[in-house]
């Protein structure tokens, strides 16, 4: 009888002594789990957001002796976004065909950090767009088209005119920016930058010692409508120059005049470029021979429009654009334009397009272009 009472009490403390030991267990890793939890990122970290886009595209069109048509990978990009304190910065990647289909280019293109305390002035430093034309800026999905205008592309720094390699239309530098005299509403009726820059594209480092100076300021006496101007003054470095067969520097000044209204659903947006300076041999590719055929000033114009035919949904677009990279009507290239943006879901769209175009440079001038595009957004 002893015996079995002792080895009841012997049960009883051997549960005991297990249920205190989980329940310590339990407070312990309660402790630690608590401790885990109170363990506290830094607030720049916790700021930091990711996200990234992907332009799919084909393309066909039937110039007399040149007809292709392709799949191509139009452009892929990876940002980072953050905030340190009162500064806003961003890294950005991209990968893209620039030199064709198969040819793939992988490059940082973004990278910079702005003040922002103030609306009335901002700072800007780094790797970024540079300050030139409304258009210039305009994300590549936004923007709403098989490409920028032919007059952005060649002048405001993407397969630029001097032959620096396609940089999306951006450059080394730091930039001063602000919106002034806000109304009644409190909107700001007008906008100013200006920005210093090597004046070699992306991640090249000044080839002259001389600064590219680009400004530009616009009014917006309504909701939705900019008008503004912009100048350019610079030089591209290390440009070979075939008569004398040594380096010297390129001149590049610019002008710009600008009008857009637009109001989410409806977007009209005209453009007129102007470039003395001489021209490369050939546009982008980082190409630094001078072409003296081609004369030292261009220009260049576009209009368009996009209005919704289901709202949110379907939109309807029109184009019409010129570049004359010799500022005559014998190297004018035409385009005539028009479309559908069809959006299957905010972050998902995609955009239809016909050309009809005017090549003067090709013994044959017109032929036709057909570009489908599928975008996405993550």
């Amino acid at each position: 009888m002893i015996s079995r009472r002792l080895t009841w009490i012997a049960a009883l403390l051997i549960g005991s002594v297990c249920t205190i030991s989980a329940e310590e267990l339990e407070t312990t890793e309660t402790t630690d789990t608590s401790q885990k939890a109170t363990i506290e990122l830094p607030a720049w970290v916790k700021n930091i957001k990711f996200s990234g886009y992907g332009m799919l595209q084909y393309q066909g069109q039937d110039p007399e002796g040149n007809h292709s048509n392709t799949f191509n990978l139009r452009l892929a990009r990876f940002i980072l976004d953050g905030k340190i304190g009162e500064f806003d910065w961003r890294a950005q990647i991209q990968g893209t065909n620039v030199k064709g289909p198969g040819e793939p280019t992988v490059q940082l293109v973004d990278l910079y950090a702005e003040w922002r305390r103030f609306p009335e002035f901002k700072v800007r430093a780094g790797q970024f767009k540079r300050a030139f034309t409304y258009e210039n800026p305009t994300h590549p999905i936004t923007q709403g088209w098989r490409a920028y205008a032919d007059v952005i592309n060649n002048l405001s720094g993407f397969g630029d005119r001097t032959g620096e390699k396609s940089s999306g239309g951006r450059d080394i530098g730091i930039q001063f920016s602000g919106d002034l005299f806000p109304n009644a509403n409190g909107r700001r009726l007008f906008h100013y930058q200006v920005g210093v820059y090597n004046g070699e594209g992306i991640n090249e480092k000044d080839k002259d010692n001389r600064k590219d100076i680009i400004g530009g300021v616009w009014v917006m006496p309504i909701k939705g409508l900019r008008i503004g101007a912009f100048g350019w003054t610079g030089s591209r470095g290390a440009m070979l120059d075939p008569l004398t067969g040594e380096t010297r520097s390129v001149e590049k000044n610019r002008y710009a005049l600008s009008a857009e209204y637009s109001t989410g659903e409806y977007m009209f947006r005209t453009e007129y470029l102007h470039s003395q300076g001489w021209g490369a041999a050939k546009a982008a590719n980082n190409v630094r021979e001078i072409d003296y055929s081609k004369g030292d000033k261009a220009d260049g114009w576009y209009a368009f429009g996009i209005v919704p035919v289901i709202k949110s949904k379907l939109y309807a677009k029109a184009r019409y654009q010129c570049y004359r990279s010799t500022k005559e009507w014998s190297s004018a290239k035409t385009s005539y334009e028009i479309g559908l943006n069809y959006f299957f879901t905010k972050n998902l769209e995609m955009h239809l397009e016909y050309a009809r175009i005017n090549d003067r440079s090709l013994a044959k001038h017109d032929y036709n272009l057909v570009d489908v595009e599928l975008d996405f957004r993550f």
